[in-house]
């Protein structure tokens, strides 16, 4: 089958999947669809089915479909999900709208004073937080992001947002609720304090495999990917 007519249906086939899905999501909740390892095509067909939210795990794979994409779609808005190394952060700056994965103060403090240099607007961050031992994970624990609360809160060139929470691989339900419910109270405590710029008003947790736990104890994005386009393109 000549690719043309493979990505036309391929682009169909998703964006019917996509409306689908975005019919069973309460209209409070922004989906971010995940299109890493997946080609443009999966972005078209988020686009085609009001979906403007692109999740990216990799600056440089990101950069590439940005380019390919931009002309016709400038109207998106990109997320940053996966760990993002200082090194790295300029060109990150240069296509993402969110970045979802700060999970340290230095990181934080390095997208703040890139983001001054480049005169931009300031990016919208979520932090973090590993809320359950994971050696597959980086973030904040709870009590280490309390304690750096104040000096997150002296950042003049982003806004951050909110928290983003990943539950270790193979939990059970039960147990993913519960860190769900975790990071719902973390961020409660953190809104009960007066600060100067930190907002938290977002809350991005929950996959393919848990979103419905997530929104239910308060998720306002969520990260979908497998659910939307099936497995990775390879």
């Amino acid at each position: 089958m000549p690719s043309e007519i493979r990505d036309a249906s391929m682009l169909e086939h998703w964006s019917q999947q996509i409306a689908s899905f975005r019919q069973t999501i309460p209209e409070h909740v922004r989906i971010i669809a995940v299109t890493k390892k997946k080609s443009v095509t999966a972005i078209e067909a988020a686009a085609a089915a009001g979906v403007y939210d692109i999740g990216e795990s990799q600056v440089q794979e990101a950069m590439q479909k940005h380019r390919q994409i931009s002309d016709h779609l400038p109207n998106l808005n990109w997320h940053l999900i996966g760990r993002l190394q200082s090194n790295k952060v300029r060109k990150a700056l240069a296509i993402f709208d969110w970045i979802h994965s700060v999970d340290s103060l230095k990181l934080a403090q390095t997208i703040d004073r890139i983001s001054q240099e480049l005169d931009r607007a300031p990016p919208q961050l979520c932090l973090q937080v590993k809320l359950e031992a994971d050696p597959q994970k980086t973030g904040w624990a709870s009590e280490a992001l309390i304690e750096q609360l104040p000096l997150l809160d002296r950042l003049e060139h982003v806004e951050i947002r909110g928290l983003m929470v990943i539950p270790p691989f193979g939990l059970d339900n039960a147990k993913t609720q519960a860190i769900f419910q975790a990071a719902k109270s973390l961020q409660t405590t953190i809104q009960s304090q007066a600060w100067q710029h930190l907002r938290m008003d977002q809350l991005s947790m929950g996959m393919s495999n848990d979103y419905q736990a997530a929104i239910a104890q308060g998720a306002t994005m969520i990260r979908p990917g497998r659910v939307l386009f099936g497995d990775r393109d390879h």
